[in-house]
């Protein structure tokens, strides 16, 4: 989904109230015994972090598209192979490469990407990974976009392989059950939890209609629009999304601060305005539908959730190389 942000729901992020709790989770989220630290960089690159906020601050300035963009990007590299950068590699004559694959269509924001790694290249040529540099990207984003930052723990590998097929198999899609996600998110040692939290992560973005029109449209025998929706919030929908709708740019917000990261995502859902289907499936068991209430009523309690879940998740990571470019293998 290409993200649709709108300027005056964008916020320069305050200092998030977490404190010293972030390297507490981060400690006590990711444990010892792999090679991500939270100093990896100290001696080799100082500068880094603060050469790739920068980068994403430029690019949000240009393109209020970006937070959304980078927070998706994160998402679906660390989702195959784990967090290597694999995703942003360019496809070759011989290699369809996972942004190339049906699930990735939409992804973007690969530029800001690339413009991190060059000022990072220029001052620590070598030195810097290209998954670092996109989960770092992805922090910025949601801090610029005013949810809570974190001290995520570098030293990534960037991968060696990247393969469009993979996308079919391990992206779970916007018509994904409650099974289906549980399944994905247990392949990579994440639990329920990290599901319903980490779907707050659609709190940001655009959803083009082809992510929901079967909720909109022939949703089954003798019932056009699925019953689960808001019948206002459905008619909307369905006047942005008329039947076998070709606009290219046409579809929703993902919800109703879709420029800001927030809690809203929760109480949308709740109130029968959850875009996708993947979103709806929460409220569809006991367990999950208690965490959607939780993070409906208390903000806090979501991005507390949200910075230890996304460090579970950035950990997921295998050794690799260190790209001189982001779009291609050494």
């Amino acid at each position: 989904m290409a993200p649709q942000l709108h300027p005056d729901r964008c916020r320069t992020w305050p200092r998030a109230p977490l404190g010293s709790v972030l390297l507490a989770l981060a400690i006590v989220s990711l444990g010892g015994g792999d090679a991500l630290s939270l100093d990896h960089y100290r001696q080799s690159c100082p500068r880094a972090e603060a050469a790739v906020a920068a980068a994403v601050r430029q690019a949000v300035a240009k393109d209020r598209t970006v937070p959304a963009g980078l927070l998706r990007l994160h998402f679906h590299d660390c989702f195959v192979r784990g967090c290597d950068a694999s995703v942003l590699i360019d496809s070759t004559a011989g290699n369809t490469a996972e942004k190339d694959g049906p699930p990735n269509a939409s992804l973007h924001a690969f530029f800001v990407v690339d413009n991190a790694k060059q000022a990072v290249e220029a001052m620590c040529p070598g030195v810097v990974s290209c998954a670092d540099i996109l989960a770092l990207a992805a922090r910025d984003a949601v801090a610029l976009s005013g949810g809570p930052s974190w001290s995520p723990l570098l030293g990534r590998g960037d991968g060696r392989v990247s393969l469009a097929s993979d996308t079919t198999s391990l992206l779970p899609g916007p018509g994904a059950s409650f099974d289906q996600l549980r399944q994905a998110f247990h392949a990579l040692g994440m639990s329920v939890k990290d599901l319903v939290v980490l779907s707050g992560g659609h709190t940001l973005g655009f959803a083009h209609c082809s992510s929901f029109q079967g909720r909109i449209h022939g949703f089954r025998p003798g019932a056009d629009v699925d019953p689960a929706l808001n019948p206002s919030f459905a008619a909307a929908l369905r006047r942005a999304c008329p039947a076998n709708n070709t606009a290219r740019g046409a579809g929703s917000g993902m919800d109703s601060t879709s420029a800001t990261f927030d809690n809203a995502y929760y109480r949308m859902l709740q109130s029968g305005r959850g875009l996708l289907s993947s979103d709806e499936v929460l409220l569809t068991h006991p367990k999950t539908r208690r965490f959607v209430a939780l993070y409906a009523a208390r903000q806090d309690a979501f991005f507390r959730a949200f910075v230890s879940s996304m460090l579970r998740m950035s950990a997921l990571n295998q050794p690799g190389e260190v790209r001189a470019n982001c779009r291609r293998h050494n």
